[in-house]
């Protein structure tokens, strides 16, 4: 990497990594909104340093916009902010702003991922996301973090076991469970009433706190019909949703933007069929539940490495 030299050649170089560093900034925030203004900082902060005898561009880029990130996490924490409820059957409203639905969308980011990362602490989820995500050495993340190397490695480890499952008892019905969670998820997304009701036992139970519907809407629902027809209401919050291991079991989070809005437990029995949907919004509720990836399948949307950031 050539030396950036003049203020010119450096805001040239910023701007060739950019997407890199947004991309940072957003894992470790998780909100377009914030990412933009980690970034803007980065630079101001980049613009008035003496850069003159930086020899690695990017890495050192790379490090200012994570600690300006890392910061607002901190404070973020300090602060214990959390996302507001929106109601589920509040079609014309978003939870969360479109910008960062597209950037799910558009970098192969995973919702899931996003999700068990706000469990984590500002200083596990920023060892992790640097370094299983953005190759940054654990050197750089120690002196980021104000902790050595070591500390660093051992801060990423315990996100990894914080983050993933481990092995299950009965893997093969784990994963046949993961199969019909994730059809159900796709199924409301669509609203495919007939896929529905070859998912739902005929006496399927629908359960849901009260924070989340309207007024006038049952808290409690029976019969796959019903259930089936009620899941079309609400094909808006279904296109947010990703499977994730629920207090163990698969089940799907309601995520607009990254954001954990519901969390849905599926019951399935032995028949394969799904008996009984309990969906928590109190928040309460929701802070006690332990969120974990599963483990990739077939086409799933599960990060893995920084080249697919564009990093």
């Amino acid at each position: 990497m050539s030396n950036p030299g003049t203020l010119e050649n450096l805001a040239r170089e910023f701007e060739g990594h950019r997407p890199r560093l947004h991309s940072v900034a957003f894992h470790l925030l998780g909100s377009t909104a914030d990412a933009d203004d980690a970034v803007q900082s980065a630079w101001l902060k980049a613009s008035g340093a003496d850069f003159a005898a930086v020899d690695n561009v990017a890495g050192w880029l790379t490090t200012i916009t994570a600690r300006t990130a890392v910061d607002q996490l901190r404070a973020r924490a300090r602060r214990g902010e959390q996302p507001l409820p929106d109601p589920l059957g509040n079609a014309g409203s978003a939870a969360a702003p479109a910008a960062d639905e597209e950037v799910l969308r558009s970098e192969a980011v995973s919702r899931a991922l996003l999700v068990v990362l706000d469990r984590l602490s500002p200083a596990q989820r920023a060892a992790f996301v640097l370094h299983d995500l953005f190759d940054v050495p654990f050197e750089q993340i120690g002196a980021l973090l104000d902790k050595s190397p070591d500390a660093a490695k051992k801060l990423a480890s315990r996100a990894r076991a914080r983050l993933h499952a481990g092995p299950a008892a009965e893997p093969r019905r784990r994963a046949e469970h993961l199969q019909i969670v994730t059809a159900f998820l796709a199924a409301s997304r669509g609203g495919d009433i007939p896929a529905l009701l070859e998912l739902l036992a005929p006496d399927v139970v629908r359960r849901v706190d009260p924070v989340l519907v309207p007024a006038g809407v049952a808290t409690e629902m029976r019969g796959a019909p019903d259930v089936a027809t009620e899941t079309r209401r609400f094909t808006r919050r279904a296109r947010a949703g990703a499977v994730l291991l629920i207090d163990g079991a698969p089940g799907i989070a309601i995520a607009p933007g990254g954001r954990l809005l519901a969390a849905l437990h599926i019951g399935i029995g032995a028949d394969g069929r799904i008996h009984t949907i309990d969906i928590a919004g109190e928040p309460d509720r929701l802070r006690l539940l332990t969120l974990q990836l599963p483990e990739p399948m077939p086409g799933s949307a599960l990060i893995g490495h920084a080249d697919r950031f564009g990093g």
